[in-house]
């Protein structure tokens, strides 16, 4: 892997020296009507460095999506985002219950009480979660902008962007013109599920040059594939999901803009998506459905000042989101009894951000700002039997099906000022340098109010006719858990010539500390089983990456290439206590993950368009003490859960069908290489294999398209898993679940119509 970065630097300076005519541009095409002219690539801008700049100086691995882009793949979640940037998956337990991964900076595809890897934005509040959360899966209609920044972005995103930040960056109304768009889209899967995906927007100025409104509105209603027999529903994994969002913007003068933001989406899967393989390829089983519903509001309200020579902004969210975590975890004992957890959780959430960002364009760049973030997450836990099953066994005593309830709330903080500076020596080199000093706390707390039970040792030797005992749960504070300190950020940037640039760069990220919920819970069933920690401390990367960015015959040929070594310590992970499944936070030593990224823009001939993308990594465990591998499973060199080789080819041709009527077709294929589930022993018994263990398929899926364009209208016709491949592309690492494994879903044929006023 060190003779590959070596040869990728290499190729990155031969690259530098070759001739060009423009600046590097990222992936978005543009293809001619009638006259079939010659097919280039875009400008783009980004604010990944919160100002506006060309993705072309940015010294940054980033893949930019505009709506229309979103629009012809069909990607309404976060898997069509996944299959458009390199070295990143989506891990997809369920609908709502998604965690990305990037370069390969991952020890399962859960993380359960963990907070995500890659932090994802809407735009400025951040919606990842911690702990047994869900995480929304938002609308992507009428967005301004997707961006995904891989890498550390710890220096302006904070904590959680660990291996990158995810930003859904929603449009700004217009206040000179009104403006209406609808998308729908009928899909039928093979096995007969239909889903139906309604989109629709208007913008609406209000005064003239000074006011503008914008109004989204969605819904889906999407059939189910799987069949639960447990229940007794077939289809059981259908999605209801709707919800929209106003924005208000006041601009009175070209100094001053007011933004109100307000949105809400609600989302209500009927059941898991997750299968189990010994009762059928499309198959599950739970005493009752498994929810894991999510609804999110938020309120954004956005000042900008434009002085002379900075813009000053000011970023206040607040946001609540309530979820439903229900779920079946009579796995655990092989559905030897009853055994569940219905949570009730919601959060109440506070961001506020304030910064200066010099205006562009003078030898020197610059930007300051403070950060704040609060988050209080209550939880109402309930731990059930069922009566029937209390019945048979003459189980008595318990007020209800519930042995054990409690509630437990966490509240969470982060303040940080953060800064970064830009010198420009020549037009052709810069260096930019960037810190931020931040502060994180987390702690748990449990009210006065709940009880526990004896419940599980009767049900897991069998015994009948007894009273359960009932013990009440005593109020309980957490211990604290704070950390600070620094991230940074340094990059020097090159252009040889003006179809070209370069760039070296070293970052820095961390994650927030986490306290457990049951801490110092001592098992029941078997006292001798691993005591719950307190927690993990944070865990921190350094990131050493190269890059470069170019452009080249006429702008039909643009390339975009980064390599990466990664050192990762102090890894928060997530195991599993074996004799009752309760989960936990602790952390290992350290990890190393290296790797290549690229992404290829060509236009052949004219109307053709060729997109390729791909990543190469290699990430591991290197450093482990005994007492880690004890309580957390890992080994040495094993595997992180990320595949090897992920890759995707989208090959289209636009020409003109009809006079006024321009077509396009378009095929992609994606590769996504096997990839470990979590570690492969056992905590609290490191020379026993863990059970779950297990890998994801290495697979491979096609998708088409082909669309008519009339002035106002299009009309689509699309194939998704155009081979209905079904593998394996998550496998849940804990034993609780009866059904651990999510495939890839099944073939979907359908028709977009989309209307532009």
């Amino acid at each position: 892997m060190r003779a590959t970065l070596f040869a990728t630097a290499s190729a990155a300076v031969i690259i530098g020296l070759a001739p060009g005519v423009a600046q590097a541009q990222d992936g978005r095409q543009q293809t001619s009507g009638s006259n079939q002219e010659a097919t280039t690539v875009e400008e783009v801008v980004v604010t990944a460095t919160r100002r506006t700049e060309k993705l072309q100086d940015v010294p940054l691995s980033i893949t930019s999506l505009s709506q229309e882009d979103l629009n012809e793949r069909g990607a309404v979640g976060y898997d069509g985002l996944a299959e458009a940037t390199p070295g990143v998956i989506v891990n997809r337990a369920s609908a709502n219950f998604n965690n990305f991964t990037a370069r390969g900076i991952a020890t399962n595809g859960y993380g359960a009480n963990l907070q995500s890897t890659v932090a994802i934005y809407i735009d400025e509040l951040p919606i990842s979660a911690n702990g047994n959360s869900t995480i929304m899966d938002p609308s992507l209609y009428d967005v301004e902008r997707i961006e995904f920044l891989r890498g550390p972005q710890g220096t302006l995103f904070g904590s959680g962007s660990l291996a990158g930040a995810l930003r859904i960056l929603t449009h700004d109304p217009d206040p000179n013109k009104f403006d209406a768009s609808a998308l729908v889209d009928y899909g039928v899967m093979s096995g007969g599920a239909f889903r139906q995906r309604y989109n629709a927007m208007v913008n609406v100025p209000l005064i003239e040059n000074e006011l503008g409104l914008r109004v989204v509105g969605f819904l889906r209603d999407e059939d189910g594939w799987l069949d639960n027999i447990g229940t007794g529903v077939e289809g059981s994994n259908s999605l209801r999901q709707h919800g929209g969002r106003a924005i208000l913007q006041w601009e009175p003068n070209d100094r001053f803009s007011a933004r109100l933001m307000y949105s809400h989406e609600i989302s209500k899967p009927a059941d898991s998506s997750l299968s189990n393989p010994a009762l059928g390829e499309d198959v599950r089983r739970s005493d009752r459905p498994d929810r894991f519903s999510g609804d999110m509001s938020n309120v954004n309200v956005t000042l900008e000042y434009q002085f002379d020579g900075a813009k000053l902004t000011s970023s206040t969210t607040w946001g609540d989101y309530s979820a439903l975590f229900f779920v079946d975890l009579a796995g655990t004992y092989a559905q030897f009894f009853p055994f569940a957890l219905d949570a009730d959780a919601w959060d109440n959430n506070f961001v506020q951000e304030t910064r200066l960002v010099s205006d562009p364009g003078g030898r020197i760049d610059w930007s300051v700002g403070t950060f704040y973030f609060q988050r209080k997450r209550d939880v109402l836990y309930g731990y059930r039997s069922n009566p029937a099953y209390l019945a048979a066994r003459r189980l008595t005593g318990l007020p209800d099906e519930y042995y054990q309830r409690f509630h437990s709330y966490f509240i969470s903080h982060e303040a940080a000022v953060f800064g970064e500076l830009t010198y420009r020596f020549s037009p052709d080199l810069w260096a930019t340098v960037g810190a931020r000093y931040g502060s994180t706390d987390a702690q748990g707390f449990t009210m006065a109010g709940g009880y526990n039970s004896n419940y599980l040792t009767l049900a897991y030797y069998g015994l009948t006719n007894m009273p359960i005992t009932i013990v009440p749960i005593d109020e309980a504070t957490g211990v604290k858990v704070e950390e600070d300190g620094p991230s940074y950020r340094f990059s020097l940037s090159w252009r040889p010539n003006p179809s070209v640039t370069t760039y070296a760069a070293v970052a820095t990220g961390f994650r927030a500390p986490v306290v457990n919920a049951r801490a110092g819970a001592v098992s029941t069933l078997d006292p001798t089983d691993i005591v719950i920690p307190a927690g993990a401390s944070s865990d921190d990367l350094i990131n050493y990456e190269i890059g470069v960015k170019g452009r080249w015959f006429n702008g039909r040929l643009s390339a975009n290439i980064a390599a990466y070594w990664i050192d990762w310590n102090d890894i928060q992970v997530q195991a599993n206590r074996v004799s009752d499944s309760v989960q936990f936070a602790t952390n290992i030593g350290e990890a190393t993950s290296k790797g290549i990224e690229f992404e290829v823009f060509a236009a052949p001939f004219d109307g053709w368009t060729v997109v390729l993308n791909g990543a190469l990594n290699d990430a591991k465990v290197t450093g482990l003490t005994a007492q880690e591998a004890a309580v957390s499973g890992a080994v040495l060199d094993a595997r992180l859960a990320g595949p090897e080789f992920k890759g995707s080819l989208r090959v289209g041709y636009g020409w003109e069908f009809a006079p006024g009527v321009d077509a396009q077709a378009t095929v992609a294929i994606s590769h996504v290489g096997d990839f470990p589930n979590t570690f492969p022993n056992t905590p609290g018994r490191p020379a026993v294999p863990l059970p779950t263990y297990d890998y994801t398929d290495s697979y491979t899926f096609v998708n088409a398209n082909f669309a008519l364009a009339f002035r106002n209208y299009t009309i689509a016709a699309y194939a998704e898993n155009i081979f209905n491949d079904r593998s394996v592309i998550y496998v849940h690492p804990e034993a609780f679940v009866d059904g651990r494994y999510g495939r890839q879903r099944p073939r979907t044929v359908g028709v977009r119509l989309g209307y532009e006023f």
